[in-house]
């Protein structure tokens, strides 16, 4: 699959920080490849987190942008949000 738009939400933000939230079919593999999420390049800065749910799976993980030249973004592999019921 490809980023969607639709999926790409801000929750908050503050000076040179801001959090994400992304929902989409796509595993965190395909999302935190090199050139993702180019087409929110105007959007997005070094640093901002995205929170990243995949509704397909699912699995929930914590990226964030490593680098953006203003056309190319890339993200971190991202870490795991446990979502496990002991009960």
């Amino acid at each position: 699959m490809a980023y969607s738009a639709s999926g790409l939400s801000r929750l908050a933000g503050a000076s040179n920080l801001n959090l994400w939230a992304y929902t989409t079919t796509d595993a965190i593999a395909a999302v935190n490849s090199a050139g993702y999420f180019n087409d929110a390049a105007n959007m997005l800065a070094v640093r901002d987190v995205i929170l990243v749910a995949d509704t397909n799976t699912p699995t929930t993980h914590f990226v964030t942008v490593l680098s953006n030249t203003g056309t190319v973004v890339d993200v971190s592999d991202g870490t795991a949000i446990a979502e496990t019921d002991g009960d």
